[in-house]
């Protein structure tokens, strides 16, 4: 058992606390045991067969446009599971994840959203291009963000592991992106390049490990050039004011929305 978890509460040290203010991401291990891991690989594999249904462009491939056959899909993304599947509401991740958020950033943390991203196997384009999560989102007063991304299978560099440019988060301004397949309308990835200054750091994570990162961090991953899946687990903090004002903007975070949203809020198509 690891002595770290304490109920739903996973205790971070100060060191860890450290290296996320300092670079942008943590890895933390062991955030859940495996039988807690197996007992959501359950319902996460539902989704992966379409046993549960998710309705329109929430669910797609993050490695090519909305119209890609899901049969030949790279990257499956699955956009709020959590809507989609009611009984995930508060599950184990759920919880022991707000301990490690409230730690990271004090009390009155809440969840954005949650989401799933599986690399097929033998994909190699199933790559995840450079990005940092605030260029997706609209600007708010306070950005502090934690999004866990949970390994479900062991994250490895040959099946695509993440990877981050720690450096990034203390830059002024957001690097430029720009749609990674035909525009917003037919895809939901952004993407900038790396600078040759840039220095990624690969982090491979084992099985029930997370990384934690902010909103601006530089980051991405690999192809999957293995057999099995590379299936993570993602839920994203924000600050509940964070929260309902995006929400007020008609901001959800549901690709079914994501033309008439981004609009909305003036980001389609910005290079900030």
């Amino acid at each position: 058992m690891n002595d770290r978890i304490e109920g739903d509460n996973y205790v971070i040290s100060e060191e860890e606390k450290q290296h996320f203010a300092d670079f942008g991401y943590v890895h933390l291990k062991g955030l859940l045991t495996p039988d807690e891991v197996s007992e959501l690989e359950v319902v996460y594999d539902r989704f992966l067969r379409r046993d549960i249904d998710v309705p329109g462009r929430d669910y797609c491939d993050m490695a090519g446009d909305y119209g890609r056959d899901p049969e030949d899909f790279s990257i499956i993304n699955v956009m709020l599971p959590r809507r989609y599947f009611s009984d995930w509401v508060n599950n184990v991740y759920e919880r022991r994840a707000a301990s490690v958020a409230q730690q990271l950033h004090g009390d009155g943390m809440v969840i954005d959203y949650d989401q799933l991203l599986a690399k097929q196997p033998f994909k190699d384009d199933a790559v995840f291009a450079w990005h940092q999560d605030m260029a997706y989102w609209p600007d708010t007063a306070d950005r502090r963000t934690a999004t866990l991304w949970l390994a479900i299978d062991d994250s490895t560099v040959e099946n695509g592991c993440m990877r981050f440019v720690p450096p990034t988060i203390h830059e002024e301004a957001l690097r430029p992106h720009d749609p990674q397949f035909g525009d917003r309308g037919e895809s939901h990835a952004l993407g900038t390049t790396l600078l040759e200054t840039d220095a990624p750091v690969t982090v491979p994570i084992a099985r029930g490990d997370v990384t934690v990162h902010n909103e601006t961090v530089l980051h991405g991953s690999g192809g999957n050039s293995t057999g099995g899946f590379r299936r993570a687990y993602i839920l994203a903090f924000r600050p509940e004011s964070t929260v309902q004002i995006e929400r007020e903007l008609g901001f959800t975070h549901s690709h079914n929305d994501a033309g008439e949203i981004l609009e909305e809020v003036g980001i389609e198509g910005q290079t900030r």
